[in-house]
This record gives structure tokens, sequence and C-alpha cells, in this order.
């Protein structure tokens, strides 16, 4: 390990965790000769059952609440827009000086991960019919093209805390949505659901790895990063959600509203992701923190609780809206 003195510069860093990086690259991801493929969960065109099977997949999809399909619908939107988020990744600073390095390839290897979620996803709902494929398509065009800023400045400590808070929250949503799915009788999406959250938890642990190795070489610009993310607060990347006609944003605040009352996503697990990543990381055992890095380690541990006293004064929203999407 190179101690923290010699480190001066983020890339500096990078360059250095590369060797752990493509050390562990197979772990990270798996080949794509392993991996899973949307064809493999949904029914197979080719075959004389396909009509049979398309039947049995609408009528279990009629027993899915409507809030479940609205959150179903705007889990796919989020995973649409993936092309939004690697062209975001390539924008930031060190990560791509050479197409062959170890976090060029690794930001390829998790996109085409990634990928697969959308397209699942979106050809069941199309089997679904309970859809308007055409409003859900402008949606995701609309995420697409307006684009977004997490917050991150470029600077890639800060994406690797945006990151390993939102594959977590997203293993948490498709692990519940898949929940919700069995029990209302469709084992089908529950296991669709389920596939996706590996994929989001295991992307969880590389990133939250990622920010372990850099709080060992490089603690204290590390720790401000994590602390200048917490106040700016993790904005997921649907947060600019938006129907034909509705202003930007305003469908992501009713998309939240049907996951917070279905229990799939709540400010109470914000909170707990939180608590994770402190516990994970160990933020109260680092050391050799400067000034202004013990003052954002101090937020930092204060946080949760204040959080948790925002969310237990918040009350559950009401069911009041009719998505576009939904026939």
């Amino acid at each position: 390990m190179l101690p923290t003195s010699t480190m001066t510069s983020r890339s500096e860093v990078l360059q250095h965790l590369e060797g752990y990086l493509k050390a562990n690259m197979g772990t990270f991801l798996k080949s794509v000769e392993d991996s899973w493929q949307p064809a493999d969960y949904l029914p197979d065109s080719r075959l004389d059952t396909f009509f049979d099977e398309v039947k049995l997949l609408r009528e279990k999809a009629q027993n899915l609440s409507y809030d479940l399909v609205a959150v179903l619908i705007g889990d796919t939107i989020t995973e649409e827009a993936l092309p939004n988020y690697e062209a975001w990744f390539h924008q930031l600073d060190d990560l791509n000086r050479d197409p062959n390095n170890g976090w060029a390839q690794w930001i390829r290897g998790w996109t085409a991960e990634e990928n697969r979620h959308g397209d699942l996803l979106n050809r069941y709902l199309y089997l679904s019919g309970r859809v308007n494929m055409r409003e859900f398509e402008v949606s995701t065009q609309y995420l697409i093209n307006d684009g977004f800023d997490l917050g991150t400045a470029h600077d890639p400590y800060r994406a690797f805390v945006y990151t390993s808070y939102q594959e977590t929250a997203t293993n948490i949503s498709h692990r519940r949505v898949g929940q919700l799915a069995r029990t209302a009788g469709d084992d089908q999406l529950s296991k669709i659901c389920g596939m996706i959250a590996g994929d989001e938890n295991r992307h969880a642990r590389v990133y939250k790895g990622f920010v372990e190795k850099i709080f060992e070489v490089d603690a204290s610009e590390m720790m401000l990063a994590f602390e200048d993310m917490m106040r700016k607060k993790i904005v997921m990347p649907a947060h600019y959600m938006r129907e034909l006609g509705i202003e930007m944003g305003k469908t992501f605040g009713h998309f939240t509203d049907a996951a917070q009352r279905l229990g799939v996503y709540t400010s109470s697990d914000y909170t707990d992701i939180l608590d994770t990543l402190i516990h994970d990381w160990k933020i109260e055992h680092i050391t050799g923190l400067t000034g202004p890095a013990e003052k954002a380690r101090e937020y930092i541990m204060a946080l949760p609780n204040r959080l948790r006293r925002v969310a237990d004064r918040m009350p559950v929203p009401k069911l009041e809206y009719k998505f576009k999407w939904i026939s």
C-alpha cells in the first residue's frame, strides 16, 4: 500500500487502485458467456407455446396493484435511461485516460450488465397488457433528453459515493417489487426482479469497495467528498422523470409516493443505507484526518438521527394520482 503522503491527486489514487480493480474484475463482473439474458425469463416467440405463455403472463399481471405497476414502470424508465449514466461516467476526471485501462473496462462492463435490466423489464411490461407503452416510451425519451446533474462535479470520489448509494437503493426497490409480485401470484415477475436485484447488489458491493480502498490512501479527501454528497442529498437518476405534458420532475414525486405507500423504497430506507455505509466504511474509526475532514465526519455521524427525526414526521402519501403510463 502506498502511504497517504505520496497521494497528491485523485489521478494518482485511481492509478494506484487500478491493480486492485484488474485483479478482481472477474468477481466484480460476470462474463458475457455466464450472464443471464432477458430472453431467458420471457416467452420464446419461436415456439408454438408462445401465445399460451403470453396469455398466462397477462393473466398474472392483472393481479398486480396499481401502485405496484406504477413503481415497476418508474423503475424500468430509470433502467432504460442507462446511456445517460454511462455518458456521465465518461465525463469523470481521470477514469478514461486509456480505453483499455481497468476503469474504462469496469465502466463498459457495468454498463453492459445494467443494460439488460431495462431490456427485460420493458419486454415484460409490453407483454403484460397493463401499460400504455407510448406514454412509457415518451417518459424514457424525456429522461434521457433532459439529462441530470447528480452533484458529483466530475469527481470520481463523489461519484463512487453516489453509486454506492444508488445501487444499494435499486437493489432494495427491485427486491421488494419482486416480493410483492410473488404475493400477488406473479412468480415470473418476482424472478425477473430477483435477478436484477442480484446484479444491483453485486454492483453496490463493488462501488462500496472502491470507496473503502480510497479511504485507506486518501482518507481526508474521501471524507470531505462523502460529506459534500450527503449535504446535497443523494438524488435518484429518475429525479427529472416526467410524462407527456407534465412539468419536469413532477411525475417523479408521484412515483416516489407510490413506492412509499407500498414500502418499496421509503425515507427510512434512505437513512438505513447511510447507516450501512457508515458501518461498512468504518467512518467512526478512520484516523489521520485533517481538521476539515474531522468536522465532515462529525456531520456524517450525526446525520442518520437527524434524518430519522424528519422521517418520523412525514405522513404516508395518499393515493391521488393517475399515471398516463397505465391503461
